[in-house]
């Protein structure tokens, strides 16, 4: 079993730079089924998509966090810093880089070399 998707809530007016930040991170827009258009912006990498739900009044959770793995991480988080994001470097828990950083609506993404194992 694998999890096939998340879904964020994202204010409308945060919706482009939420699909820039999501393409440093190597997601692509893929099209929602066209009854869901309206309501959603979908991205997708591999298997993995994330819902970028319209929400006027979003939440974000403090605490929560979505975890990807970069295979080339360096060149990510060069992307990332560049594209003006700040990059929370953090210990190496398993031997691999990681790192947390903010998506322009607010939500804690984790970005790591390599997943745990």
């Amino acid at each position: 079993m694998t999890i096939q998707h998340v879904a964020l809530e994202t204010r409308p007016e945060d919706l482009e730079a939420e699909v820039r930040f999501w393409g440093l991170l190597g997601f692509d827009t893929v099209e929602p089924p066209a009854t869901l258009r309206e309501r959603a912006t979908w991205v997708q990498r591999g298997q993995t998509q994330v819902h970028l739900l319209y929400a006027e009044l979003h939440v974000v959770p403090p605490q929560g966090h979505v975890a990807v793995v970069a295979p080339d991480y360096e060149r990510t988080i060069d992307a990332l810093r560049t594209a003006g994001f700040a990059v929370e470097d953090r210990p190496r828990h398993w031997g691999a880089a990681r790192c947390f950083v903010h998506s322009p609506g607010g939500h804690r993404v984790e970005v790591m070399e390599r997943p745990p194992g």
